[in-house]
């Protein structure tokens, strides 16, 4: 019963970031119909939806620093999501997600100021330069740097969601930072593509790319967040890149090269090294006061 309970919330990360990537294949077979800047308006939108009339979030009683938290916080997402889909749109989506991991990590070396989270750093550099073969160009330019971009606003994304978690109960947050990313994605996808959001098919595959890659993850997140601890889950999350890459695989026959399965490899283990390296250091600090605790209370 007891490594039940504590395998149910790894299942359930897991479970989430299957959901996530196999909604952005989807999205990308969306794209040709609704373009990019289309498939995240509607993703964003049909979530909001869902989340505002779930969580009915109040709009009284916050301070100015409050909803500056939140308006933040749905730039990152909204930045985060609409780079990532662009970034879809032109390379592969393992690719995409190894190079939007790379955002995550870079916070992770830079919180712990650690000297040995260099080395992580160095091999996931290693795994980029493999996956571009020398140079972007391989890749396309701009759909790499899409990524790199997406990357940045995940980092962003991460500092806001703990900010947003802190000021807001429950998930009244979210749903107020995912109406503010809607909103100003709204203007971009009509812009983009017009009339065809509202062809009926298009709807249905967009509400279902907004389950898929949203609502569903992001209470599977939640509820696994409540059993384990952020570090455990931060490693977890590096596994992204490769079931991205098992999507796009089996949905959008986007296969992988030798090289390029090493290169996300790389990539997955310099997260996971990096967040456990970080842990470490918080426990030994934690540690280091505790001993210093008992040593003054020995001395009283």
């Amino acid at each position: 019963m007891g490594r039940r309970a504590a395998l149910a919330p790894v299942a359930l990360v897991v479970a989430g970031g299957i959901s996530v990537q196999f909604g952005s294949a989807i999205a990308v077979l969306l794209m040709p119909r609704a373009g990019a800047l289309g498939v995240v308006t509607l993703r964003l939108a049909a979530a909001a939806l869902v989340l505002l009339l779930v969580c009915r979030p109040k709009l009284r009683g916050h301070t100015s620093a409050d909803w500056g938290t939140v308006l933040a916080f749905g730039l990152a997402m909204g930045g985060m999501n609409a780079l990532f889909y662009q970034a879809a749109a032109r390379i592969p989506l393992g690719a995409a997600v190894t190079l939007e991991v790379l955002g995550p990590l870079a916070l992770s070396v830079i919180a712990s100021r650690r000297a040995a989270n260099v080395v992580w750093a160095g091999l996931a550099l290693g795994g980029v330069v493999l996956l571009s073969g020398g140079g972007f160009d391989r890749l396309d330019p701009a759909g790499a740097a899409y990524a790199l971009g997406a990357g940045a606003m995940w980092a962003a994304y991460i500092v806001f969601s703990a900010r947003t978690g802190r000021r807001f109960p429950q998930l009244d947050g979210l749903a107020l930072a995912m109406a503010v990313a809607a909103l100003l994605s709204l203007p971009l996808g009509i812009l983009e593509s017009g009339s065809r959001l509202l062809v009926p098919s298009t709807l249905g595959l967009g509400a279902a790319v907004a389950l898929l890659s949203s609502v569903l993850p992001y209470t599977l997140e939640l509820i696994a967040l409540r059993r384990m601890p952020a570090p455990t889950f931060a490693i977890l999350m590096s596994l992204e890149p490769a079931i991205a890459a098992t999507a796009g695989f089996l949905v959008l026959d986007q296969a992988l090269s030798a090289t390029d399965a090493l290169a996300i490899a790389l990539v997955i283990g310099a997260s996971m090294g990096a967040v456990r390296a970080t842990t470490k250091q918080g426990a030994g600090e934690k540690g280091e006061r505790h001993g210093t605790g008992q040593a003054a209370g020995a001395d009283a």
